[in-house]
């Protein structure tokens, strides 16, 4: 019954979504830091290497935090040439320093024009779509001129039929509004209605095995069913479900 299911599942969002859950998550990167810049820039980063075991990922972005001197956002936009030569020797999995000064680059210019990473995901009518909004920012932070065709990889789309899965969370940190402590909640142009589930490994075992997903691969589509049905448990706030599902596949390996 889908009465009993969504008990369920706001059980168990009640109990992962919780400080307790921010220990061992790479969302407890962006937790580090107060300035909306920073926990933009180190939450877009965690994300983005949000692949392994997560205590790996954590202390890989604890150290590009120490080798940006503990501030991110001023670190990019003051740096001197001579400043990036020890970000050279960082690397997470295929992630390596071509991709890290780039994603310097990136920032810099974009903080440059605006004050929000927001702004990089809202088109300029400011009528978000989620495949659009993802697909523009992908277009947006692969136009600079000097952009190193090998850094493609890391920034996913929904044309590339992706289920954009670090964006999606990415998202859901900054978007989502509770009183829990977990997610920011600091962007107010995308409305929480409008996320994503984040649908990795463990959240798309789980929803299989909870019926929640029909569709036989795993690609966009499949995360847009996922939150399709979601929805109908919550149509304002569909990926608070992500503790959910994350918690049952993770931690109680349901």
């Amino acid at each position: 019954m889908i009465e009993n299911l969504k008990a369920f599942l706001d059980a168990k969002v009640a109990q992962y979504n919780q400080p307790s859950f921010i220990i061992n998550d790479p969302i407890c990167i962006p937790h580090l830091f107060t300035k909306k810049q920073d926990i933009e820039i180190m939450g877009f980063w965690a994300a983005t290497l949000a692949w392994g075991q997560r205590v790996t990922i954590i202390n890989k972005c604890k150290e590009l935090i120490r080798l940006m001197d503990g501030t991110p956002y001023d670190f990019i936009m003051n740096h001197e040439e001579i400043d990036l030569k020890k970000l050279l020797a960082f690397k997470h999995r295929t992630f390596n320093d071509i991709d890290t000064l780039y994603f310097i680059h990136f920032f810099r210019h974009h903080y440059t024009h605006f004050e929000s990473l927001e702004d990089a995901f809202v088109p300029a009518d400011g009528n978000y779509s989620p495949f659009r909004g993802i697909g523009g920012f992908r277009n947006y932070f692969i136009s600079l001129p000097d952009f190193p065709n090998r850094t493609k990889k890391h920034i996913s789309s929904p044309s590339q039929k992706s289920t954009c899965k670090r964006l999606n969370m990415f998202l859901r940190w900054m978007v989502r509004k509770d009183n829990n402590g977990v997610d920011f909640g600091i962007w107010d142009k995308i409305s929480p209605a409008d996320l994503i589930i984040p649908c990795d490994l463990h959240v798309d075992r789980v929803a299989r095995k909870l019926k929640l997903i029909s569709r036989r691969q795993t690609d966009w589509e499949t995360a847009v069913e996922l939150t399709e049905r979601l929805r109908e448990f919550d149509p304002i706030d569909p990926t608070k479900y992500d503790f959910a599902l994350f918690g049952l596949g993770i931690e109680e390996k349901f």
